[in-house]
């Protein structure tokens, strides 16, 4: 069985591998105050053009994203997202958990605007009776999107004006992060560091055996955030292992570089439905593709390959998730092309 089910079922990259072993033998202090997180935090820092930021490494995506917009909101207030975001659909209520609502916007190929924000914020403090709802207190965005669309620097600019125009800090959830800026044509690690007040370059995602780099470029949120982090449980004792291999994947361009042969690999197989006149639910441009098929279809394929079940279609159809990774290799892609080709045929 080929497996295009996810894009974190491997150890990790072998560069990640053998930063970890070449540190066999080595003590290190606790709780990511050690050498290798202060090295790797310091490559973040250049790598966002952000000397000031404050770099904490976070052992998954959900707590994460739990820890920061818990750290940031006030007990009354709620945070922005699209109605496909992650916080909404994939946390098992996490937010919610911490005390806070999530307030999803309707989304277009996965993304929100600026627009939609300021209508939004703007219809919660026209209602006389407001004190009756959360308040909106920030923006959550995810790049890529759920649905592997990815927000170019021009609607980030665009969503970020409209954030400090509000008051409202902007969080980006980068768990892929990476295979957004591979694909986007003029978006860079220093872009988003100016335009949001805090974001994730993803680990778990995208080579590495586990682990989240939390950015916080707005002084305000860095008070005291690591409390947050211990409090929430993300304070582990083996920091250094974060540390060791985000130093690992960052060097010479390795993780953009893992990221554009992850998308590139996602393409082919695009290209491979496209031309049997199978339509997408969305127009991913990254390592994640959903294309829409019939039952028997979905069974065919389903025979010698691992892929996910996404969203069942009103016709009867099934929109699928086949998503590419670091490992993902030619000969694999090379069967899944065959086997699409050959749907044509049955």
């Amino acid at each position: 069985m080929i497996s295009f089910m996810n894009d974190y079922g491997q150890t990790a990259h072998p560069a990640v591998i053998a930063a970890i072993s070449a540190a066999q033998g080595k003590t290190f202090t606790g709780y990511a105050e050690d050498e290798a997180c202060q090295t790797a935090a310091a490559r973040i820092r250049a790598l966002c053009e952000a000397p000031h930021a404050g770099v904490y490494f976070i052992p998954g995506g959900t707590q994460a994203n739990l820890t920061l917009i818990a750290s940031v909101l006030r007990p009354h207030q709620g945070v922005i997202c699209a109605d496909t975001g992650h916080i909404n659909t994939h946390e098992t209520g996490a937010i919610e958990a911490t005390g806070h609502k999530v307030l999803p916007l309707p989304q277009a190929e996965g993304k929100i605007t600026a627009q939609q924000i300021r209508g939004f914020v703007a219809a919660h403090w026209a209602d006389p009776t407001r004190e009756h709802t959360p308040q909106p207190g920030m923006v959550y965005l995810s790049n890529t999107t759920e649905l592997g669309t990815v927000y170019e620097r021009s609607e980030l600019k665009e969503i970020s004006a409209a954030c400090r125009e509000l008051g409202l800090p902007l969080y980006l959830d980068g768990a892929r992060l990476g295979y957004a800026l591979a694909a986007a044509d003029d978006l860079r690690f220093s872009d988003v560091a100016q335009l949001c007040d805090a974001f994730t370059i993803g680990g778990t995602k995208q080579g590495l055996m586990y682990g989240e780099a939390l950015v916080i470029t707005d002084p305000a949120l860095q008070k005291d955030f690591r409390y947050h982090i211990k409090q929430r449980g993300g304070m582990v004792g083996k920091g250094f292992l974060m540390g060791l291999q985000f130093e690992a994947i960052l060097q010479d361009g390795l993780y953009l570089a893992l990221a554009r042969q992850a998308n590139a690999q996602a393409l082919r197989i695009q290209q491979a439905f496209t031309a049997q006149g199978i339509s997408f639910l969305g127009d991913s441009v990254t390592n994640q593709q959903f294309p829409i098929l019939k039952e028997c279809q979905v069974e065919s394929l389903a025979q010698d390959f691992a892929f996910s079940r996404i969203q069942h279609m009103p016709d009867g159809c099934w929109a699928l998730r086949f998503c590419t990774s670091w490992a993902t290799r030619d000969e694999d892609v090379d069967r899944l092309i065959e086997a699409v080709e050959a749907l044509s045929r049955a």
